[in-house]
């Protein structure tokens, strides 16, 4: 039976016409201090899991290379990060979101899993 948390990620998915995979939020994603801090818009995209990451990175503000941009975070504490991300954390790898309270952007960028 499925939660409401899943029912709100296969909804979406649904209404951007992708594929719902599920995000094991007992895996880490990237996250900025930004979201946490409460900068928005909120930018999400899905890579490849890989070494126990859910593919995710989140981030709010200004992209950076530095390395210490995105901290490790266990899925189930995005909730308390950002609790406005969960229902698109079931979007599928190769798609991104750009979101805040009262606008929401969700599109497929196939760049994100090419392997050139």
């Amino acid at each position: 039976m499925m939660n409401e948390i899943e029912i709100n990620q296969r909804d979406i998915c649904e209404k951007y016409s992708a594929k719902f995979q599920t995000c094991d939020l007992n895996l880490k994603l990237g996250i900025s201090q930004g979201v946490k801090e409460g900068i928005r818009p909120i930018h999400g995209m899905r890579v490849k899991e890989e070494n126990g990451t859910s593919g995710w990175y989140i981030w709010a503000g200004e992209w950076s290379d530095a390395p210490d941009f995105f901290a490790p975070l266990h899925g189930h504490h995005i909730e308390e990060w950002a609790d406005i991300v969960m229902p698109y954390l079931g979007l599928p790898e190769g798609w991104r979101f750009l979101i805040t309270e009262t606008y929401e952007d969700v599109w497929e960028d196939l760049d994100l899993i090419r392997c050139d």
